[in-house]
């Protein structure tokens, strides 16, 4: 009777979005497994490893989707998953993300609300679950992620003549009014009318005050709104600029002075809660979320918009942009044979669906127990051999862009050199 099998390795798929970065430019393409020709004037902009129908990978040996596998095997996904999650499901989806231009001014909705869009709207919002999601960046990367605190924002309505036009004088005295409250609500509330006041601006308006602010931003780019820089250096004159390049005259501009300016560098990360809004602007990512694909999109983006959804499910909370960033901690492993001791970190948000390590390798062997949840691994730099496996060990050659499949409970251990992964796993405890 032969061994059953806990290692799979695995074929995904590559989606083409239009913000994504072109040809092997494309981090999304280049890690795309089997055999993807790159066209160079084609953009890619996501590849997806996990089962969602949308575009489910693959075992690379007999072909059958990674749902069929472990809709075979419940041992795959473990105990503590199934009793949590039930049987047949993947709590999270993987990705990798390539972004050449901005993506849309969104949030994902919590799990009511996501029930409650997919069965108004499915066509829309295709999932009923939830989508928190993490970004680890493999390139320099920027965004704009939750609320700005709001004397930010209130410094902004000061230094933007335009800004303050398209909001009124009667919106802003509102904010000013509600937001001097020591109350918390009494500030969300502020934050609120005057975010919806702004998004939900006759389009007109919204077209004059961005040919005002471009205007101010490509003449004085020096002195553009008090000659304020953003984090990584860059003026906020050029952002402006590229982004109404991409959109132009679009609501998104205005957004800028109401969310945080991200910048990570390769290694840091982020999470996102449901109902927190966002937009990537640049750069290629790791991103690990909830098996869902729902977006309300309300800005930046030819796609269906929500503003109504938008403005009405967000949480409100203006905090630092020091609250995105996360701070990943040392992971336990073995390394019984390597030139340099490896790193793993490990990149873990407040939710039980997924958490992600990352390893760095320069020569030899690491060793890491088993998980109780199921993971998928990519291989984004180096060359070795994966192992996994219960009664005996599969092992699978890998090269950046090889993606494998590792059963719960079962012992890991990568050899190679100069090699980079991240692993995503369900972190159930």
């Amino acid at each position: 009777m032969s061994s059953p099998v806990h290692l799979y390795e695995l074929s995904c798929g590559v989606n083409n979005y239009d913000w994504g970065k072109k040809g092997s430019a494309s981090c999304a393409a280049r890690f795309a497994s089997g055999g993807l020709i790159i066209d160079e004037t084609k953009p890619y902009a996501e590849l997806w490893m996990g089962t969602h129908p949308s575009l489910p990978s693959r075992d690379v040996e007999s072909g059958n989707s990674l749902q069929d596998l472990i809709s075979q095997d419940e041992a795959l996904l473990g105990d503590r998953v199934v009793r949590r999650f039930g049987p047949g499901r993947l709590p999270f989806l993987f990705k990798v993300l390539s972004i050449g231009k901005a993506l849309s001014i969104q949030a994902h909705p919590d799990k009511l609300l996501a029930e409650e869009l997919h069965s108004k709207d499915p066509k829309n919002y295709p999932d009923d679950n939830h989508k928190p999601e993490m970004a680890i960046a493999i390139t320099p990367f920027t965004g704009l992620c939750g609320f700005r605190p709001l004397s930010e924002i209130k410094e902004f309505l000061s230094t933007v003549p335009s800004l303050r036009d398209l909001l009124g004088q009667i919106a802003i005295s509102s904010f000013e009014t509600l937001t001097a409250s020591k109350e918390d609500e009494d500030q969300k509330r502020g934050l609120k009318m005057l975010y919806e006041t702004l998004m939900k601006s006759d389009p007109s308006a919204i077209a004059l005050s961005a040919e005002i602010l471009v205007h101010a931003a490509r003449t004085d780019p020096d002195n553009f709104i008090g000659g304020a820089k953003l984090p990584n250096s860059r003026s906020y004159a050029d952002l402006i600029i590229e982004l109404n390049d991409q959109f132009p005259s679009d609501i998104g501009l205005f957004s800028t002075f109401f969310l945080n300016f991200v910048s990570l560098e390769p290694g840091q990360g982020m999470f996102l809660q449901a109902n927190e809004p966002h937009a990537y602007l640049s750069g290629d990512i790791i991103e690990c979320m909830a098996s869902s694909d729902n977006v309300v999109r309300a800005g930046f983006t030819p796609k269906f918009k929500d503003v109504d959804t938008l403005v009405s499910m967000l949480t409100y909370r203006s905090a630092p942009v020091s609250a995105q960033i996360m701070t990943p901690t040392p992971y336990n492993f073995k390394s019984p044979n390597s030139e340099i001791q490896p790193t793993c970190l490990l990149y873990n948000p407040p939710i039980e669906e997924f958490a992600v390590i990352s390893t760095t390798l320069q020569a030899g062997t690491v060793e890491v127990a088993g998980i109780p949840g199921p993971s998928i691994i990519i291989f984004t730099k180096g060359m070795g051999r994966v192992k996994g496996g219960l009664e005996q060990k599969k092992a699978i050659d890998f090269n950046p862009g090889t993606v494998v499949f590792l059963g719960a409970g079962v012992d890991l251990e990568i050899e190679g050199s100069d090699v980079q992964c991240y692993r995503a796993f369900c972190n159930v405890v």
